[in-house]
This record gives C-alpha cells, sequence and structure tokens, in this order.
C-alpha cells in the first residue's frame, strides 16, 4: 500500500509539474512583410528558437512572413493594439511616431552598409530609439537590419545627377525616398509595388528605385538595361519588441532578446551583403549595362535643394550620423 502510494503521488508531482511548466511557457507572435526566403524570414525563425533555447523554454515564438499578419502599417499598429509581439519593420514607419528617427533614410547619410552598423551602436542611435520608444508608447527597438543599398534603374543611360531631369520615375510614396530624385529633377510617381514591373514594360515610368536583390528578384532587369549605381539610402529594418511584451520582461530576458535580435541582425546583414556583391558581377555578366556614378554630385545636389527641416529632422541628427566613424 505504502509503495502504490508513493508511486500515485510521484505521478501526481510529475503531472503537476508539467502543467505548471506548460502554464509558465509564453507564446509570442513575431509578424514582417517578407517572403519565406529572405534573410529577414530565415534569420527570425533562427531568432526564435534561439531565444526559446535560452529561456529553457519559457517562451514559444511564431514568426508570421509575407504580410500574413497584415501589411506593414497593420503590423506597427498591432504593436500598440497587441496583435502582434514582435515586428521587423522600416524607419519610414517609425518615424510616423518619432518624425526624427527618419533621418536615417536622408539621401547619402551613410557610407555604406558598416556606417550603418557603426551608427546602431552610437549615442545617436540610443537617442533616436529613445525618442521613438517614448513617442510609440514603449515600443522598444532592438536590433537593425541592413535591408540593402538601394540603386537606380532606367531605360536610358544616367552618369550624373542632371541626366534625371524629366525621368517619369516610381519611387515609394515615402518622404525621404523622394528627396533625390526630386532634387534631380525627376517626376517622381508612387505607383503600387505589385505593379512596378508592367509599368516599367509599357512605358508608363521610366526608371524605378530598389536594392540590387530587389531587382533581381522583381526581375525589373528584364525590362531595364541600365543599372546605375546610384546608392542613395542605406536602406535599413528595425526589429521591433511591443511594450506590452518588453514591459514584462526581466532584465535578464531582456538581455537574451536583445543579444539575439541583434546576432540576427548581423546575420542577416552579412547574407544580403554577399548577395549584392555578387549581384554586380551578374549583371554584366549578363550584358546589363551597370554604371558607377560620381555620387558626390548627387549629394551635393541633394544638399543644395533639400531642408532636412522639411522633413522633421534635425541638422545635430544627421551631422552626428555623418561623423560616426
Amino acid at each position: 500500500m505504502k509503495y502504490r502510494l508513493t508511486s500515485i503521488l510521484g505521478a501526481a508531482a510529475v503531472v503537476l509539474t508539467s502543467a505548471l511548466g506548460a502554464h509558465a511557457q509564453t507564446t509570442l507572435k513575431w509578424a514582417h512583410v517578407y517572403e519565406t526566403s529572405e534573410p529577414f524570414h530565415t534569420e527570425s525563425v533562427w531568432a526564435a528558437g534561439e531565444i526559446a533555447k535560452r529561456t529553457e523554454g519559457r517562451y514559444k515564438i511564431d514568426v508570421f512572413p509575407a504580410s500574413q499578419l497584415g501589411k506593414e502599417a497593420d503590423i506597427n499598429q498591432g504593436l500598440k493594439l497587441g496583435t502582434v509581439d514582435i515586428i521587423i519593420s522600416g524607419s519610414s514607419f517609425a518615424s510616423r511616431e518619432y518624425p526624427p528617427i527618419g533621418v536615417t533614410y536622408f539621401p547619402y547619410i551613410f557610407r555604406d552598409p558598416s556606417h550603418l552598423i557603426a551608427y546602431t551602436k552610437s549615442d545617436v542611435f540610443k537617442r533616436l530609439a529613445e525618442g521613438y520608444e517614448e513617442a510609440s508608447g514603449g515600443n522598444h527597438i532592438t536590433a537593425v537590419t541592413y535591408y540593402g543599398t538601394r540603386h537606380t534603374t532606367s531605360n536610358k543611360p544616367i552618369a550624373k545627377c542632371a541626366d534625371m531631369a524629366g525621368l517619369k520615375i516610381r519611387v515609394p510614396d515615402v518622404p525621404a525616398y523622394l528627396a533625390m530624385p526630386r532634387a534631380c529633377g525627376a517626376n517622381t510617381t508612387p505607383i503600387a509595388f505589385a505593379e512596378v514591373y508592367l509599368a516599367l514594360q509599357n512605358g508608363t515610368v521610366e526608371a524605378q528605385e530598389n536594392p540590387l536583390t530587389t531587382i533581381e528578384a522583381k526581375k525589373f532587369y528584364e525590362v531595364q538595361k541600365n543599372i546605375v549605381l546610384t546608392g542613395h539610402i542605406v536602406d535599413h529594418l528595425n526589429t521591433v519588441v511591443s511594450n506590452m511584451l518588453w514591459s514584462k520582461l526581466s532584465d535578464e530576458d531582456k538581455k537574451i532578446f536583445t543579444e539575439v535580435m541583434q546576432e540576427a541582425a548581423e546575420r542577416a546583414t552579412k547574407i544580403v551583403e554577399e548577395r549584392e556583391n555578387a549581384l554586380v558581377a551578374k549583371f554584366k555578366q549578363d550584358g546589363l549595362t551597370v554604371t558607377e556614378v560620381d555620387k558626390s554630385d548627387f549629394e551635393k545636389t541633394v544638399m543644395e535643394k533639400v531642408a532636412l527641416e522639411d522633413f522633421g529632422y534635425k541638422k545635430e541628427d544627421w551631422e552626428a550620423i555623418r561623423a560616426v566613424k
């Protein structure tokens, strides 16, 4: 009888421990708009698994790619509504809450991807991220991933800024994205992304701008034979944790989430850089005209014709970022 009672008590303890363990696990939603083949997804999945491992299974994170939980505007709103816990999103959306953080999209503010990464470890980044956190009600930026450097494709050669005068170019309807083409005299048109290929093909627009990886993925090179390395924006994405989640995390868990998300960002950044480097050679081999331009000519024109303050940016932030080594 004693042995049987001990066995029953032991079994009950196992069941109770399992129940408590299951109860202790928190399931989180991580959303973004990128395809499953892109590093922004694959490295998010890696990060989700790594966080589960480092927290001994206390957090289970499900990653939802390709706008499964909504478009970029929707998932940003979801941080406030509590429908998502973590997102990957561009600073153009963060700047809707806190305009100064959008200065990182101002043309030619970053020299290259390494300058961007150095900025994420600087005091000015900390200040801008804190400004966004306060303005957004506590949403916290844990990491920044290099998305790609934006270049131009065109149906005519472009060697200098003045060559863009009168050019009909598709540009996303984001103020900072419009700055360089408009400063160079181009006519900007905000065509929906899904319709860009057809618009280039039928001549509705004569040019567009995107990172090389996007130019390759969307096959814009099929209808645009000039790839012009304007390098006007070093594009990037923020990993953002909702205030509802961040405020509940212990200091130890905040450290784990931050370290893992930054590692994931570094992994994705490396993949993007490697792909870009390979694509320049590939495009040349495929017979496309790949043109290096004098970026200083473009930058000079932008600085002469575009005021930082018109976008809600602060010159001291621009200067501080430019000074980062």
